[in-house]
């Protein structure tokens, strides 16, 4: 059986060498990290790519048994932007050199919805000039309103499957045609054929879940041929159906050093794509997002969306900066960032590299 060392020069990882890495302890998860950052300077670089997040509306249609937004969930107070709103939080991020802003909220597919969105990507076009680049993460849809949304404007689409296995994603999503893990395939399917740079991702410390599925994961993201990866460990909420398994989970600390240990296998498997920094890894460490940043991730998230209705998009409990505007968020960000010596790559769009090189020609 080869060590970790012997697995770290290996071109390929298969699925057993993913599971002995995954397996690391502290100390040897150092050589993990160390090889995940030479591996990132070489094909990414040190640049990192803010994306301005607008949560847009927290009013959803899915049932999902993780989430905190999910529709069956009374104790939410239900909110929606108004266009002036968002215009509003997209011209901040124009103001301030943001290369990109993302558009994300709860899934809804009816047509006031799809075709107010379409509209929004022709203000956000039109009031930056086209240079703004747009991420959407809207959830499913059909392959029309995908086709209608890039056209209009958007030209990466993040939809995250949460979990590659089936019976594992079945656990977390009720029984029915609204939750179904074959049309959200599907789904990220029509989103790599409407022309998006294409992502996903998944949570790390599920209920039910084990190291074999997290290698499956990494899998999955690399036969998928994914272009952007946002992941982050599971962090629960009191208002959902897997808060009864919170004493079964892995603790907090646990969750943070196997994320740790995802992102860098999977800059290790897929050296080119994006990754995302996200805020989860905030909620159990202050600079969660910047220790991943310094040896794998190239892509973070400043929070624009208005105060006001921050606390009211809590996918998980303890989410940060809930009580802080736009301005506070993007200083403290740029101190942190400076402490793992991260250039930030204003007024660029930071494209996936990935993409450009599965689409030449």
């Amino acid at each position: 059986m080869q060590n970790h060392i012997q697995i770290l020069e290996k071109d390929f990882l298969n699925c057993d060498d993913i599971i002995t890495l995954l397996s690391l302890n502290k100390e040897q998860a150092n050589d993990l990290f160390k090889k995940s950052e030479q591996i990132k300077q070489k094909y990414v670089g040190n640049k990192v790519y803010y994306r301005g997040l607008v949560e847009m509306s927290n009013i959803c249609k899915k049932d999902c048994y993780y989430c905190g937004i999910r529709r069956s969930n009374k104790n939410v107070s239900r909110y929606e932007l108004g266009d002036k709103q968002i215009i509003d939080a997209v011209q901040y991020c124009y103001n301030n050199n943001f290369g990109s802003i993302v558009l994300q909220g709860g899934e809804r597919t009816d047509k006031v919805f799809v075709d107010r969105v379409a509209n929004l990507l022709r203000e956000i076009k039109k009031l930056s000039n086209g240079e703004l680049g747009v991420t959407l993460s809207l959830g499913e849809q059909t392959l029309e309103t995908y086709k209608m949304w890039k056209e209009a404007g958007a030209h990466r689409y993040l939809m995250r499957i949460e979990e590659s296995n089936r019976e594992l994603y079945q656990k977390l999503h009720p029984d029915n045609d609204l939750h179904s893990f074959d049309e959200r395939l599907a789904a990220l399917k029509r989103i790599q054929d409407a022309g998006y740079q294409t992502g996903t991702g998944v949570m790390i410390g599920l209920p039910f879940q084990t190291v074999e599925h997290l290698a499956d994961d990494l899998i999955f993201l690399r036969e998928f041929n994914i272009d952007m990866v946002g992941m982050g460990p599971y962090i629960e909420h009191e208002d959902t159906p897997l808060f009864q398994y919170k004493d079964q989970l892995w603790p907090l600390e646990g969750r943070l050093f196997m994320s740790f240990k995802m992102y860098a296998i999977l800059r290790i498997m897929m050296k080119d794509i994006n990754i995302a920094a996200t805020t989860a890894l905030q909620t159990i460490d202050p600079i969660g997002r910047e220790r991943v940043i310094r040896f794998a991730a190239n892509v973070i998230m400043p929070n624009v969306t208005p105060g006001v209705v921050r606390k009211n998009y809590l996918l998980y409990e303890n989410k940060p900066c809930v009580d802080e505007g736009a301005d506070d968020c993007l200083d403290c960000l740029e101190k942190r960032l400076k402490l793992v010596n991260a250039e930030v790559g204003f007024n660029e769009w930071g494209d996936s590299k990935h993409f450009i090189e599965r689409t030449k020609g």
